[in-house]
């Protein structure tokens, strides 16, 4: 439920119709793992991508909720610098951060600040129907309440592929980043999307709702019922999204 917006720069009439979305996700994640019952039934995304003259602006918000109110929230900012008009490279800098707390299971988790720089290569196909955005970015942790800051690294891939003829949209992201205490040293996290957009179906033109499902591929990167986050994970939801 993140980053899967396009990142490459297009022009200022392509980027206006997907500049802003909300999703709603169903989360299946408790119902497929035992060691996953007190996860969030239901998450809300709000993402907005913005170009200029200088680059562009993205930003994301997560929000998860029990039946019984919301369980905690996570955000990313970041900024991309041109280097040069038609150069598909790109200076990127990003903030990482945010926090949980589910009294169901007695698991609270704090998103320890995270800082990135880096460089960031974007292509676009003639007709911006696919997009690819590939970074590497050095990794600062700020000293957080169970550990001390430290130093890494993450690589991180966005996609996207409209098809046919618009009804379609498969998207998502993949990011590979250093942590000291998980075991590998490595967490893995993807979230592919595939869309059905409803504005191109005849009757609908005016309708911009996306229905479909994302699935959140994972390893060492989920904090389980038993305090762990040691495992591989493959998570569907069922989800809806409002382009405006």
């Amino acid at each position: 439920m993140k980053k899967i917006l396009t990142p490459v720069i297009m022009s200022m009439c392509v980027i206006s119709a997907i500049a802003q979305n909300i999703q709603l996700h169903y989360d299946l994640g408790h119902s497929l793992y035992d060691d996953l019952s007190g996860r969030p039934n239901v998450t809300t995304t709000v993402e907005m991508f913005k170009p200029d003259r200088w680059g562009n602006t993205f930003f994301f918000t997560d929000i998860d909720y029990f039946t019984d109110g919301a369980a905690g929230a996570y955000w990313e900012v970041a900024r991309e610098i041109n280097l040069g008009k038609t150069s598909p490279w790109a200076l990127h800098v990003e903030y990482n951060g945010g926090a949980t707390t589910i009294e169901h299971t007695g698991i609270g988790n704090r998103f320890q600040h995270a800082f990135l720089g880096g460089v960031a290569w974007n292509w676009a196909s003639k007709d911006y129907t696919k997009t690819l955005s590939l970074k590497g970015m050095y990794k600062y942790y700020f000293k957080g309440t169970n550990r001390g800051a430290f130093n890494g690294f993450q690589l991180t891939a966005v996609w996207g592929d409209t098809f046919a003829k618009g009804l379609c949209t498969f998207s998502g992201f993949i990011d590979v980043w250093y942590d000291k205490d998980v075991r590998g040293k490595l967490i893995t996290l993807a979230e592919p999307q595939l869309w059905f957009n409803l504005n191109t179906i005849k009757g609908m033109e005016n309708v911009n709702l996306s229905v479909g499902t994302e699935v959140e591929i994972s390893n060492n990167f989920v904090f389980n019922d038993v305090g762990r986050n040691d495992k591989f994970y493959a998570i569907p939801t069922l989800a809806a999204k409002w382009t405006f």
